[in-house]
């Protein structure tokens, strides 16, 4: 089957009645033939006869106008590439509709014409439109994307929680306390060859676990409720400098560098002064490391994470995350975030957020808590986001992921945490909702602004 789309936009000036029109022809991504033809660690099974798994009727199908339901309109034209169903975070969409009518405050978003969409003998025809107060910027191309993509794309200070869509929750309370921390201290998964590495301190050494779990490839002897995961390695990285400061709590954190090392950093919170961090880098190729102590002058950081394994559940906070070499560590007032330079930490940036953040978890509040993570190249905050190039975008901060230990890890829509709060242990699987599901890059850009409106109609039909 193929899928041919059509858009007209037309933008019409309120006071003269002129009306500016452009018309192009799409192209369809990959994103809907993966949440069709992929099935991540069983995701879309349940284990058990009555599983926490998403009811596909009304969410994602029908495709239109659920997985294809809303639409995108960005600033910069996009990669022409079937395999291209996120775009980077320095065009983010300057507008978007959903499959319903725009009820909130979010000047960003329109609404669809309920009356002229409808559904064809072969396709779907979708009409939005934007008011002069709604989706104002430049437009350079366009997309089809989810509904839920569709209502604030990746946050707004309306909304945030449409971004993630949970596809799973898998209880794995019955796995011990033990084997839970393995799966809480994930540092990294690597999706195309079934493996988890679990990193954590102890007995003066970095211990990295190398672990086999069903992703994609399921063992003759395995399940797909963590219950069979297999350390296939086991290392101890000796340590002289570094370790988890603190007494009863243990600061710190490992995480992916994604340059070919995991790197660990110790602090405890200061809110003068310099900052003092210790730090550990170690080979992924052959477990070598180098490891030592900053002074960072007049920072003022939160802890980037902690760690308890003596409680009665397993806990892990974590407050940083990694990005193109650099650190990002939140600033003990609250009112921004720093970027440590691990290469040259002479190199130290304060980033300011222009508010006081909540600085609250992306989750709720529990024994496990994450409150930074990376989603392609942006980073994900509980009331913030931050950009590759370094702008930060206030949204709402709901409680929209569930009490994750773990960042989240990627693949392709796919989203994937372990995570609990006294005895309540998960994984949990999210949609990443904003993606691509058609690309339409307009042959000139058009400039929607307050003395215009705006309505898009686009037709989706399947060609034989």
């Amino acid at each position: 089957m193929k899928l041919k789309g059509t858009m007209v936009l037309e933008l019409t000036d309120e006071a003269t009645g002129e009306v500016e029109t452009a018309t192009e022809e799409n192209m369809v991504t990959e994103a809907v033939n993966d949440i069709l033809g992929m099935n991540p660690m069983g995701v879309f099974y349940s284990e058990e006869e009555l599983g926490d798994v998403l009811a596909w009727n009304n969410v994602l199908l029908p495709i239109c106008p659920n997985m294809v339901g809303g639409i995108l309109l960005f600033p910069k034209t996009l990669e022409e590439d079937a395999a291209h169903i996120y775009e980077a975070s320095g065009n983010l969409p300057v507008a978007y509709a959903s499959n319903n009518v725009n009820t909130t405050a979010n000047t960003a978003r329109g609404s669809m014409n309920q009356t002229e969409s409808k559904a064809l003998e072969n396709g779907y025809k979708f009409v939005w439109e934007f008011t002069p107060s709604q989706g104002n910027g430049t437009i350079a191309a366009v997309a089809l994307t989810s509904a839920q993509g569709g209502q604030n794309a990746y946050g707004s200070l309306v909304g945030d929680a449409s971004t993630f869509l949970k596809i799973k929750k898998l209880d794995i309370g019955d796995l011990g306390k033990a084997k839970q921390m393995v799966l809480f201290e994930a540092a990294e998964v690597d999706f195309g060859n079934d493996l988890l590495y679990s990193i954590t301190f102890a007995d003066s050494s970095v211990r990295i676990r190398k672990v086999r779990i069903p992703i994609f490839t399921v063992g003759l002897n395995e399940k797909l409720d963590d219950s069979t995961y297999t350390v296939l390695e086991d290392h101890a990285v000796q340590t002289e400098t570094f370790l988890f400061l603190g007494s009863y709590t243990k600061y710190g954190e490992f995480l992916d560098g994604k340059d070919g090392y995991w790197y660990g950093f110790s602090n405890e919170g200061n809110s003068s002064g310099n900052a003092r961090m210790l730090w550990v880098k170690v080979s992924k190729a052959d477990y070598s490391m180098t490891e030592g102590e900053w002074t960072l002058s007049n920072a003022r950081l939160m802890a980037v994470g902690e760690r308890d394994t003596d409680s009665s559940y397993p806990e892990r906070s974590c407050r940083c995350c990694m990005r193109g070499g650099y650190l990002y560590v939140p600033a003990y007032d609250k009112k921004g975030i720093y970027k440590i330079n691990v290469a040259n930490t002479a190199d130290v940036t304060q980033i300011d957020f222009g508010f006081t953040s909540k600085m609250k978890p992306l989750g709720e509040s529990g024994t496990c808590e994450l409150y930074l993570t990376l989603v392609g190249d942006l980073i994900i905050g509980g009331d913030f986001q931050v950009t590759a190039a370094d702008a930060v975008i206030h949204t709402q901060g709901s409680a929209r992921l569930g009490c994750l230990a773990t960042p989240l890890f990627q693949h392709k829509q796919f989203l994937v945490g372990w995570g609990g709060s006294y005895g309540n242990e998960y994984r949990h699987m999210y949609l990443l909702t904003p993606y691509l599901a058609t690309i339409n890059n307009l042959s000139s850009a058009v400039v929607k602004d307050a003395n215009k409106t705006m309505k898009i109609t686009y037709t989706l039909t399947e060609e034989a």
